[in-house]
């Protein structure tokens, strides 16, 4: 035990009973029964305190808190405590003067709360104390500890949400439609064999008259004026129309 170690408090009861216990003469364990339970040979406080790994029961006087004996505890359980095999309020515990005399006796609690607590005090204790030795041997030894294995197990699955993603890269790559241009005009192409057809033009009304337009006929050169005299014609329209050629006089 180091001396710069500073000593806790662990589980405090106001009130204790001390027995005196026979010789255990098998290895059966001990009985309250066989104890004077009527009749304590002393009554106290109980306290349980801890300076480091070691945990020390000590009996005092209710008033003075005047040691009557203590009975340091290395183990839990062990022989330094052990229970009864007959009650839960009763133990025996190894009591040490600090000569090296040891001697056995019985303690026993009026409330099983009480008895309770007392046992799980100890128990606490010793767990901690096996966490700090273990924490202990990982810092020495650090590639010893556990190692995090982040690979897959035999039958272990992953799930994927495919139908969004599917959802979001539509969303982002799907091309918007461009809007059709309204200042120009779209041709068709050509229709085969390289001829073109004039589109007809509906027959127009002047002064009451009907006149049409003459249907231009396919040419037979590459020379052929498809609109005959009419673009040859310098004088008015009556006097030079000629006959054939589908003009109506008036």
């Amino acid at each position: 035990m180091e001396e710069g170690e500073y000593e806790s408090v662990l589980c405090v009861k106001p009130e204790v009973h001390v027995y005196r216990i026979p010789p255990r003469a098998t290895n059966r364990g001990y009985r309250a029964a066989e104890w004077q339970l009527d009749q304590p040979s002393w009554s106290g406080r109980l306290r349980i305190t801890a300076k480091g790994q070691v945990a020390y029961i000590k009996l005092e006087d209710r008033t003075s808190g005047e040691l009557f004996a203590q009975a340091p505890v290395d183990q839990f359980p062990g022989t330094a405590v052990e229970s009864v095999t007959d009650s839960s309020r009763y133990f025996v515990i190894r009591i040490e003067d600090g000569n090296g005399r040891r001697a056995f006796i019985g303690i026993g609690f009026g409330d099983r709360g009480d008895a309770f607590d007392f046992n799980v005090a100890l128990q606490d204790h010793f767990k901690w104390v096996k966490q700090q030795c273990e924490f202990a041997k990982q810092a020495q030894n650090p590639d010893q500890g556990p190692k995090l294995d982040l690979g897959f197990k035999e039958g272990q699955t992953i799930k994927l949400n495919i139908a969004n993603m599917k959802k979001k890269e539509g969303a982002a790559g799907t091309p918007r439609a461009r809007p059709a241009s309204t200042g120009g005009l779209s041709l068709l192409p050509p229709p085969p064999g390289g001829s073109l057809v004039q589109p007809a033009v509906a027959p127009s009304s002047v002064g009451g008259a009907t006149m049409s337009w003459p249907h231009p006929k396919p040419a037979t050169t590459a020379t052929t004026d498809i609109w005959g005299d009419f673009t040859k014609s310098t004088g008015s329209t009556s006097s030079q129309t000629q006959p054939g050629t589908g003009w109506v006089q008036f």
